[in-house]
Formats: C-alpha cells, structure tokens, sequence
C-alpha cells in the first residue's frame, strides 16, 4: 500500500518560516515527479511546486515564487517545502501529491495523496 505522510504544518505568524515534510512508503518515487498543492477553505486546490525524479528541476505557482523551495531526498523517498516569509494567505491544508500521468500542474494529474497538514499563518 502506498501512502504519502506530511508532517511539519503548524500556527505561525506572518514573516515566519515552516519546513513541511512528506515520507512515501510503498514504492519508490525516485524517477517520478513529486509535489505539493494546497486549498484554503472556500477554495479549490491550488498547485504550489513540483520536482521532478532524476533531474530534479522544479517548478513554483508564482504566488510562491521565492519563498518557497521545494527538494527531495531520494534515498529517503521525502520530500520537503521550505517556507520563508510566510503571509496569511499561504493559509490552507498542504498535500503531498506524487506520481503525475499529465500536467503536473492539474491535481487529478496525481496517482497517490497525502492526507494533508494544515498551515496557519495570522496577521
């Protein structure tokens, strides 16, 4: 059984900085592309970065461009997402997602999900 476990979500102030962390088990994801989305309540997901298997070339939604970084630990089958200055709208439950059929962009791209860890920043 494959599973996708996020840890690392918590309550901040605005200008802080967390550090999310999602261990696959069940397979391995080092050739696949593994991400992040979010969705904030009254909204739809929204695609927040990607990193690819091998090259590990990553892509961000501009909203977090150049606060957010995302890596990968293949060795671990981890994933991370490190976020700096943190505003109250990154506000929303963070997903894991891994292995992507189409555009990594679209979250029914996504064949395995997390279950979610929630990101709380107030003003």
């Amino acid at each position: 059984q494959v599973q996708l476990v996020e840890s690392g979500g918590g309550l901040v102030q605005a200008g802080d900085s967390l550090r999310l962390s999602c261990v696959a088990s069940g397979r391995t994801f080092s050739s696949s592309t593994l991400g992040w989305f979010r969705q904030a309540p009254g909204k739809e997901r929204e695609f927040v970065a990607r990193i690819s298997g091998i090259d590990k070339n990553t892509d961000y939604a501009d909203s977090v461009k150049g606060r957010f970084t995302i890596s990968r630990d293949n060795a671990k089958n981890t994933v991370y997402l490190q976020m700096n200055s943190l505003k109250p709208e990154d506000t929303a439950v963070y997903y894991c997602v891994g292995l992507s059929y189409g555009s990594p962009y679209v979250p029914n791209s996504y064949a395995y999900w997390g279950q979610g860890t929630q990101v709380t920043v107030s003003s």
